[in-house]
């Protein structure tokens, strides 16, 4: 386990840099285009390649493919498995290339539909340009889950910070210096874009390649390139569901008016930095693992790691939820309230992004608990489960939209993954013995205690702090650069008094660390 934990703080470390670049990103964008409609055009138009890049690239894909490469390369070795790969990378580039074609080409001829108004257009247009994207990161992604097989996990954390700077670069740099208008300077992100994903191509490629891959055209339909596609048809309909439901909620967002499907956008970014730092590192590295005890059909072992990896998840988002819904007025100021960017839209983002926070732990959890499913090979459970959180999102949406506008859509879906990750928890416990919660159940209330407590301080100081005497930007820098830092030692002395299972493994990977560093 202390292994695991150097590879997770090796994923963990790398993606809060690129969350760290993600949010330089988007306070650019913000900064130059604000609100209005050309960012949340942009937003709307790059939701639809991601759609299908988590589908294809991220989703179904490699939660199928990760399994069958474990197979392969413990039966075949290193050979076995870089044959399937280029198997794999073949039929995905046929399909993805096909999808980009079609696409561009059905959303070029947007205004054949007359009547509609201009912000559709541009989403259509910029829709266009971005498309591309889908089949560069698609096959990022099956380089990207070969090296997560051969416990490369460094260079995989990679692949969203070739993205961002691609993005800053360009928009920063030749978006901001060459072009004179908003339209222009929205082509220079695209650009960014489409760069990033290149990037994100190559430099995978190029670490297999020195690790013996030979790129190879091979539309071959091997026993194992039939299983990952019998395993990807449920996965993909499950997906799918889960996809769709995120693009339906950014379109009504983009349908109340100009603004929403930026402000929604930009929360939920928040809100997935801390799923991203650790739920996501976390999944990523313990995925691979219950896989393996999976192949070899040792469930108690899966069931074992499966709980250490709730574990790890629940004990740092937990308390992040928490504080991301009492700071979030001030972390929003603080962060994007620069150029373009009102003390209006500050005041309609906080709340949204208070309201993402009650979901945070669920869709941290759901991350580890689909793996699990992935890794026995039941793809189908999830897809009911999330058609399922699907019709509750869509219906609770279609209710609260006109109602209470972007934060009805946020109460939607929080309410869904709320749902569905409970489900999913109690049929994996149903279908596998001992991947129930069990002595997690302790652990939850200790986590729970300890949040109290760092919740108490978090709250007094950020009422405190306006009345005392400090411009407002001096509170927000001391709300979120003193309260955070000053939150999380109580919240760590918390655990620690409470004696909280799992304290030895960090101790003795610090320790470790330390001795190495002597």
């Amino acid at each position: 386990m202390s292994n695991k934990l150097k590879h997770i703080g090796v994923v963990s470390l790398l993606t809060v840099v690129s969350r760290v670049l993600g949010l330089a990103r988007d306070t650019l964008a913000l900064a130059i285009f604000g609100t209005g409609e050309y960012y949340s055009a942009f937003v709307t138009a790059f939701s639809l390649p991601n759609l299908f890049r988590r589908l294809l690239g991220e989703g179904s894909l490699t939660a199928a493919f990760v399994p069958t490469l474990q197979e392969e390369l413990h039966e075949r070795g290193r050979p076995g498995a870089f044959a399937l790969l280029n198997q794999v990378v073949s039929w995905l580039a046929v399909v993805t290339g096909v999808m980009v074609a079609l696409a561009m080409l059905a959303f070029s001829q947007s205004r054949l539909l007359p009547g509609h108004e201009p912000r559709w257009y541009l989403a259509a247009d910029l829709t266009v340009l971005l498309f591309p994207y889908l089949a560069l990161i698609c096959l990022a992604a099956a380089l990207n889950a070969t090296l997560n097989v051969l416990e490369r996990f460094t260079e995989p954390a990679l692949s969203p910070i070739w993205l961002n700077l691609a993005m800053i670069l360009s928009l920063g740099g030749a978006g901001w210096n060459l072009a004179d208008t908003e339209l222009g300077r929205m082509h220079w992100l695209c650009a960014g874009v489409l760069a990033g994903g290149c990037l994100q191509l190559l430099v995978p490629a190029g670490v297999l390649l020195r690790a013996g891959w030979r790129p190879r055209w091979d539309l071959g339909v091997s026993p194992r390139v039939r299983a990952i596609a019998a395993l990807m048809a449920p996965g993909l309909f499950g997906s799918a569901i889960y996809q769709i439901n995120v693009y339906i909620s950014r379109l009504f967002a983009f349908s109340i008016d100009a603004s929403s499907a930026a402000l929604l956008f930009s929360a939920n970014r928040l809100m997935e930095l801390p799923i991203g730092v650790f739920a996501i590192a976390v999944a990523t590295v313990v995925y691979p693992l219950i896989a393996r005890h999976a192949a070899e059909g040792n469930h108690a072992r899966m069931a074992e790691d499966y709980r250490k990896g709730l574990r790890l998840i629940l004990l740092i988002n937990l308390p992040a939820a928490a504080g991301l819904a009492l700071l979030s007025e001030p972390i929003v100021r603080l962060l994007f309230q620069h150029g373009r960017f009102a003390a209006a839209d500050t005041r309609a983002m906080a709340p949204l992004l208070a309201l993402f926070a009650l979901g945070l732990p669920f869709f941290s959890v759901v991350s580890l608990t689909t793996r699990a499913f992935y890794a026995v090979k039941d793809t189908v459970t999830p897809v009911k489960l999330a058609a399922l959180s699907f019709l509750v999102n869509l219906g609770l949406s279609w209710l609260l939209k006109d109602v209470l506008g972007a934060p009805g859509l946020v109460l939607a879906s929080t309410a869904a993954i709320v749902l569905q990750t409970l489900l999913m928890q109690h049929c994996l416990a149903r279908a596998l013995p001992g991947m129930g919660l069990g002595d997690l159940w302790r652990t939850i209330g200790q986590v729970l205690l300890a949040t109290l407590a760092m919740g108490l301080l978090v709250a007094a100081g950020a009422r405190l702090l306006p009345g005392a005497g400090l411009s407002l930007r001096q509170a927000d820098v001391l709300a979120v650069g003193g309260l955070i830092p000053l939150g999380a030692a109580v919240y760590a002395a918390g655990l620690w008094l409470l004696r909280v299972e799992g304290r030895e493994e960090f101790t003795r990977a610090f320790q470790r660390w330390r001795a190495g560093r002597k």
